[in-house]
């Protein structure tokens, strides 16, 4: 499940380089928790209210980080986005703990700061945002969170760690939309956390950990779902490379239009030594032209 050459563990980039991944990990982390909790706990943190703008403050806040810095850090900003990286080799081990710290460090400083801006009615009413399971039974939670999860890594990885991909230069804008899709479909159920550092910081600081382990092994066997069988399906060579030379030069699809081809043919004369005149490979002879003094001389050589 991983790429040939790259060591279990792997090399940890040098600490000023891994500071600055790392750093923009907690900012965009920190970024989501602020933005995305924030437009909770304004309308009131009820789940059957404000499911559009809470989807479009997350998916945007998203988007938007991606676009800016992902080529930094690969814009993570969730630690089951660097599950499945760590579990298919893309990154190093070690750059993913350190990924992973940042990520809980960004969520719950944002949640220390919506605490000391909302007053008390607020925070009372929207529990700081910490996630909550609503109309639904424990396992239907445990499986809302992890197959939006895995929508959520399946998108980063087409369109983020898959080179043939064509839409790189947008990826923010993918991954975003999928993130306000998942909200549409699970705010009202299970909160669409899909992100256990969206989760941790609101838990650690509103100290509530009512059935916490819903939105970390959810969302973590999701990814880890949606990376593997993306790396194993896609990522990885179908077959060797072809060998040898082709046996013929390539030609634009125009050169086989009614007619061209009958061009060609008369323009690559046969006789001794070559390889016929319907022959592609069909040396042509020299043209001269007709002001040309070795004209005569060089038409008597050949």
């Amino acid at each position: 499940m991983r790429l040939p050459g790259i060591p279990a563990l792997g090399p940890l980039p040098p600490l000023a380089e891994t500071g600055r991944r790392s750093f923009v990990e907690f900012v965009g982390t920190f970024a989501l928790v602020f933005v995305g909790v924030g437009a909770i706990m304004s309308l009131g943190g009820q789940p059957d209210t404000g499911t559009l703008e809470i989807a479009l403050a997350h998916g945007l806040v998203i988007a938007v980080m991606v676009s800016a810095v992902g080529h930094i850090s690969g814009g993570h900003f969730n630690p089951a986005v660097t599950f499945g990286f760590l579990l298919t080799r893309r990154i190093s081990v070690l750059l993913g703990l350190a990924y992973w710290v940042a990520q809980l460090l960004g969520g719950v400083l944002a949640a220390l700061l919506l605490r000391w801006i909302f007053p008390a009615v607020n925070r009372d009413a929207s529990n700081l945002g910490a996630p909550a399971r609503h109309v639904i039974d424990l396992g239907p939670a445990l499986v809302v969170e992890a197959v939006l999860t895995f929508f959520l890594v399946w998108v980063v990885f087409a369109t983020t760690a898959d080179p043939r991909g064509t839409y790189t230069a947008i990826a923010g804008l993918a991954i975003g939309l999928v993130i306000v899709l998942d909200n549409l479909m699970g705010y009202p159920l299970t909160g669409a956390i899909v992100n256990p550092a969206r989760a941790f910081g609101p838990q650690l600081v509103a100290n509530s950990w009512s059935d916490f382990w819903i939105w970390y092994i959810g969302p973590l066997a999701g990814g880890a779902i949606a990376a593997l069988l993306y790396d194993e399906l896609y990522l990885r060579p179908l077959g060797p490379p072809a060998r040898g030379a082709p046996l013929r030069r390539a030609l634009p699809a125009s050169a086989w239009a009614p007619g061209r081809r009958a061009a060609l043919d008369r323009r690559r004369p046969a006789g001794p030594g070559h390889l016929g005149a319907n022959s592609l490979d069909a040396p042509r002879r020299p043209r001269l032209p007709r002001w040309c003094p070795t004209r005569r001389r060089h038409n008597r050589r050949t």
